[in-house]
């Protein structure tokens, strides 16, 4: 019989997918994780999750040393798993891939990065599309760094975020698609 579970560590560093409304001043921060809440409504056969908590940062107050620990992390659950799902603000996941894809030399598994441009807790946020696309690319593509959102893999280098139309799009000249 052929193995068919798949064992994704998904590691939560905050962002946009991950805020919460106060509302006693109308704020949206990073409070800790929501993925376990997110998780509760998807139906995930024949894959084993493990929720690795990293960070709860806005991606624009990520510094170099919190990318390292994200890095240090990944490394960590390419030992462990069959894919890492790595959940990150869309304000510096360019940034994050393109340092996780020059430091994971050698990859023998999918590193893939989502997030959302509204949080979770918003009615008409992109989070359940964009994880539910993450966990399917995680089985699918091959080794390597990718981005996956809204319909699409990219794979890096050669990401940036668009910001026109709020997505990620491949830079001209960058890698492969």
């Amino acid at each position: 019989m052929i193995e068919t579970n798949l064992r994704v560590a998904i590691l939560t560093t905050g962002g946009t997918i991950e805020k919460r409304y106060d509302e006693t001043d109308g704020s949206l921060r990073n409070v800790g994780s929501v993925l376990d809440n997110v998780l509760m409504h998807m139906r995930l056969p024949d894959v084993t999750l493990r929720h690795v908590p990293v960070m709860s940062k806005d991606s624009l107050d990520m510094t170099p040393e919190d990318r390292q620990l994200i890095l240090a992390a990944v490394r960590e659950a390419l030992n462990h798993d069959d894919a890492v799902l790595v959940v990150h603000g869309t304000d510096t996941l360019a940034k994050t891939g393109e340092e996780l894809q020059l430091g994971l030399t050698s990859l023998q598994k999918p590193v893939v990065l989502t997030g959302a441009m509204r949080p979770f807790e918003f009615r008409d946020t992109d989070a359940f599309q964009n994880l539910i696309e993450a966990m399917l690319a995680c089985r699918l593509l091959p080794p390597g760094v990718y981005v996956v959102m809204h319909n699409t893999v990219l794979r890096f280098p050669g990401v940036m975020k668009d910001r026109r139309r709020m997505t990620f799009a491949r830079v001209a000249g960058g890698g492969p698609s």
